[in-house]
């Protein structure tokens, strides 16, 4: 099946059909033929094309939210879910902005829907084209992961027996984060008449049915522009949007203006005949007011810049960065397609995720693809995500780390709400850094169920200080330590410091009532993760003063006195190192997971097969508590993060006692990745690889049925480790990165590359 694509670019028609895949499938659209080479292996729906492409040959709308999750796209600003440009039944479009917060009753605020600009609708003698209605003949959807690139092919017969083929294209600039493009080449089969193309920017978007804008005006500068201009209730931040429609090919297309209600379109009207084809193309700028004092102008500006340009030269300065991007970042893996594929798009998630131009923002759990969580950061970006750009981008890394210091203040007031010091950074963490994690959810059946994690899963105040830390020692940004690194080292520490607890019958310091990372128990006392997490922080907050004091002498004074810190608070501090409670058993080398764990019931998870839900679930989210069932496991996670302070031995047992009562499937998805990763440190490969495949599916497979609720963002940064860490065996080692590889079975070779330092390290691996 070939196309006569004009001038339009379509990089599936161009890339990696020309591998030596071993089946093909013969399509026909009208012109020439050409081949799609097909992978054996389909994931629910989703047909594995060459590495570097995600596809899928047929429509299914029970399986429309998992895909449009999967096919969503981004260029670090701003991200947009995989709906379609005509629109579909209850389909909701979904494009969100980093930083643009408003608020919403229980859940405090969210990231904001923008409006729709991937919006272009096709009337065919009056017909509308959509896929609810009429006849789907054909269907080709791709993601080009080199590119950024989402392609549709569709060959479809109208109510009224009218054929037509149709190839949507859209990107989001990676070159120039304002500019967005989509283009949709038309072909008539069997249809003489007139077509009509509709381009607009419906502002009447909701999140869930919340309404976050407020109408501020629309217009259109010419016939073939338009734009809209839309303000948040309650944070008051204004967005522009402007687009500009051409019909390219098309007989003697003509133009005009809608002033629709929230709905500024252009529309161009056409005739075609049999065998004729034309392409209409919209050029798509946007704007808000966090960078932007006059939004509109912003926009309008940067259209006329664009369309100057052209659609084709926009998308080549996309591509090219694009190139650029995967130069640093790609990982190759040679004997194991499925592995090479998920990780790829993993790296592709993340890195549409990332914020490039703003340090005020960082990745959400849910990256920019879904409603989930509502935009909010949690510890997946320090702990999960960020490693992989600190290795690869670390500039990226810093802007992210940057956030956590421009929040500082949020935290300051979260810990004081409290009644303790320092600072306490949010659970789930929004724009100013306050609490914004729901103290209520609605369950089904309309009850309310209360959610702690925003009053005591405090390990988050430790894994944001572990992300400084360990930013600065594969980095050497001794600036960014000196400058935030260290406040940040401080504050948490003197969080720590007033939340301790002395127990003067044991002797010993104590942390109580808490969640640990594994949620399955609430109000625990002396969660090991906590507990030594928070050990690690007050040592490290000591080492950093020295490190200050030393080399930044006058930096060092200035923060002692903002902070009021004095020799008995450090002595204090060192006392609560030594003397804080760790539950270990020297006997068994197993460490507790919270006080009392091991008294709990143990479950054998077998009895409990074939299920599709979580243990929780079929236990219930409060007779849970009393089980040994676990969402993550906390010990394994602290062996991993803390791996220099504990022998094989220990890791060991402890893996072969909490491994067996971790729900992997149902569970979280932040812990088959990690549980990879120590498996292949450990020697077992076949175990790691388990784990591993486990993670690679989370989206791509669904595995967890949740996708539809965005991208496992943390899941997508565990896999990266999983491949660097633990197959990949990397280790600094006397001041540079070498390799100690254990690859699974089948793999021939791993590829990647890294930097320590500010040195490129290049790993060429085969079994």
């Amino acid at each position: 099946m070939t196309l006569t694509h004009d001038e339009i670019h379509h990089p599936f028609l161009v890339k990696s059909y020309l591998s030596d895949l071993q089946s093909h499938v013969q399509l026909s659209l009208v012109s020439q033929p050409f081949t799609i080479p097909l992978h054996r292996r389909k994931m629910k729906g989703i047909l594995r094309m060459s590495n570097w492409h995600v596809s899928e040959t047929t429509f299914n709308p029970q399986q429309r939210q998992f895909h449009e999750t999967v096919y969503t796209i981004g260029n670090g600003y701003l991200g947009t879910r995989g709906t379609f440009e005509e629109g579909y039944p209850v389909a909701a479009p979904l494009t969100l902005v980093h930083g643009l917060f408003d608020a919403v009753p229980i859940v405090h605020t969210e990231l904001v829907n923008a409006p729709n600009w991937l919006h272009l609708t096709i009337l065919i003698d009056g017909e509308h084209f959509r896929l609810d209605r009429g006849e789907l003949l054909a269907y080709h959807r791709e993601l080009d992961l080199a590119t950024g690139t989402l392609t549709r092919m569709v060959r479809w017969r109208s109510p009224a027996g009218h054929t037509v083929e149709l190839v949507f294209e859209r990107f989001t600039s990676l070159a120039d984060i304002h500019v967005l493009g989509l283009t949709c080449q038309f072909t008539s089969v069997d249809f003489s008449g007139t077509v009509e193309v509709r381009a607009g920017l419906p502002g009447h978007v909701d999140n869930d049915g919340r309404l976050h804008w407020e109408w501020r005006g629309q217009g259109s500068p010419d016939e073939q522009s338009a734009y809209l201009t839309v303000e948040t209730k309650e944070s008051q931040l204004v967005l522009s949007e402007a687009c500009q429609l051409s019909l390219e090919g098309a007989f003697e297309p003509t133009y005009a203006f809608q002033n629709g209600s929230w709905t500024p379109t252009v529309v161009a009207c056409t005739r075609v005949e049999p065998g004729q084809s034309f392409t209409a193309k919209k050029i798509v700028t946007l704007f808000t007011s966090r960078e932007s004092e006059d939004v509109q102008a912003s926009a309008l500006d940067k259209l006329a810049e664009a369309s100057a340009q052209g659609y084709m030269a926009l998308r080549a300065a996309n591509d090219a960065a694009w190139e650029r991007e995967w130069g640093r970042c790609n990982i190759l893996i040679e004997g194991d397609d499925e592995a090479d594929q998920a990780l790829r798009y993993s790296l592709f998630q993340l890195l549409i995720a990332a914020p490039r131009h703003d340090d005020r923002v960082s990745i959400a759990a849910k990256t920019l693809s879904g409603l989930g969580y509502h935009g909010h950061v949690f510890w997946d970006t320090e702990i999960f995500m960020l490693p992989f750009f600190i290795y690869t981008q670390p500039e990226l890394a810093r802007n992210m780390l940057l956030y956590r210091y421009h929040t500082l203040p949020g935290a300051r007031r979260v810990a004081a709400a409290q009644g303790y010091a320092g600072a306490l950074f949010a659970w789930e963490s929004a724009d100013t850094g306050d609490e914004s994690t729901p103290r209520w959810v609605p369950t089904s059946d309309g009850d309310l169920i209360r959610i702690w994690c925003g009053d005591i899963e405090l390990h988050i105040v430790a894994d944001v200080a572990y992300a400084v830390h360990h930013y600065w020692q594969v980095t050497g940004d001794d600036d960014f330590l000196r400058d935030y690194g260290a406040e940040i080292f401080l504050e948490t520490a003197l969080f720590w410091a007033s939340r301790v607890e002395w127990n003067a019958e044991r002797a010993l310091y104590e942390i109580k009532d808490v969640i640990g990372p594994d949620e399955n128990h609430e109000h625990v006392d002396n969660n090991a993760f906590t507990n030594r997490m928070a050990s690690w922080n007050l040592q490290e907050a000591v080492n950093t003063l020295s490190w200050l004091r030393r080399h930044y002498p006058e930096k060092a004074t200035a923060l002692e006195e903002q902070l009021e810190l004095t020799e008995e608070q450090l002595a204090h501090w060192r006392e609560i190192i030594k003397k804080i409670y760790l539950p270990y058993d020297p006997e068994t080398g197993l460490i507790e997971q919270f006080e009392g764990f091991f008294d709990l019931i143990s479950v054998d998870f077998a009895e409990y097969e074939p299920r599709k839900t979580s243990m929780q679930a079929l236990l219930g989210v409060a007779e849970t508590q009393a089980y040994q069932v676990l969402k993550q496991a906390d010990v394994l996670m602290l062996l991993y993060l803390l791996a220099a302070e504990y022998d094989l031995a220990t890791i060991k047992a402890n893996w072969d006692y909490y491994t067996p009562r971790t729900d992997l499937t149902y569970g979280s998805s932040l812990g088959p990745a990690i549980q990879a990763t120590l498996a292949a440190q450990m020697g077992e490969l076949k175990v790691a690889y388990e784990h591993f495949i486990l993670a690679a599916r989370t989206d791509l497979e669904d595995v967890r049925g949740n996708a539809w609720a965005g991208i496992h963002g943390a899941s997508a940064g565990g896999l990266w480790q999983a491949v660097i860490f633990g197959f990949g065996g990397v280790r600094e080692e006397e001041g540079r990165l070498v390799a100690h590889p254990q690859l699974p079975s089948g793999w021939t070779r791993l590829k990647f590359q890294l930097q320590y330092r500010g040195e490129w390290y290049a790993f060429d691996l085969s079994a």
